[in-house]
């Protein structure tokens, strides 16, 4: 990587397919110290417009890794899905560098096992992108959905109908369903700190957090009539 004074992270990425290569812009964009590794030339031919240290590998074995310098990389992030031995041996010799954080791409659960054991931090891209579709299909009423582990889910939401006019403490999200509000968003103005005695209004955004049974319970709830 490059030899100025580095204050910021820098970023090695293996393997440019969807997921790789929108990660790659994503953080180029965001003006990150970049290094990326493919075996497809085009692919890094489009990558050198944002970073200098992008480099055509035909193989992932460890000499060649260290010939590219991806070991003085703070993250390291394995893209590599399909091909699930290329992937599993890849990260085995980033986790052996030493680099601080090695994160790799799983494309199944066992996958997912094999490459924590190994010592690397597991994203599932695919899954993760199913869970929020999947969540804002359930109800329209849903803007954005995060899952943050198995029990803490962060959800965007329209204020229901049935909580207009009513207040924090008289809805009792917590009591009845398990979730905390965050923040309320009414006209562009967020409110971090949620005074109690609020009324809800017409149109106000809900940023809540919980189990994703508690925000399914409330959005089914939200939509029954006769409150």
């Amino acid at each position: 990587m490059n030899g100025k004074n580095k204050q910021a992270d820098s970023y090695g990425i293996v393997g440019l397919g969807r997921f790789g290569f929108a990660l790659a812009l994503e953080l180029a964009a965001a003006g990150a110290d970049l290094l990326v590794l493919d075996r497809d030339e085009e692919k890094i031919s489009r990558l050198r417009e944002y970073t200098e240290n992008a480099f055509v590998v035909r193989n992932l074995d460890k000499s060649t890794l260290l010939e590219t310098g991806i070991q003085s990389c703070d993250v390291a992030v394995v893209c590599i899905g399909e091909q699930m031995d290329t992937s599993i041996l890849t990260t085995l010799n980033l986790v052996s560098m030493h680099i601080p954080t090695v994160i790799a791409k799983a494309t199944s659960a066992e996958h997912g096992e094999i490459l924590e054991k190994l010592g690397a931090e597991v994203v599932y891209p695919e899954r993760d992108m199913a869970i929020r579709l999947a969540h804002r299909l359930e109800t329209s009423k849903s803007l954005d959905f995060i899952q943050l582990s198995k029990r803490v889910n962060i959800s965007k939401l329209i204020i229901p109908d049935r909580l207009v006019g009513k207040t924090v403490l008289e809805t009792n999200l917590r009591k009845h369903f398990g979730i905390n509000i965050i923040a309320i968003e009414n006209n562009s103005t967020v409110m971090q700190t949620v005074d109690p005695n609020y009324q809800f209004k017409k149109g106000d955004i809900l940023f809540v957090s919980g189990e994703k049974k508690g925000l399914n319970n409330l959005l089914v709830w939200s939509k029954r009539e006769n409150a």
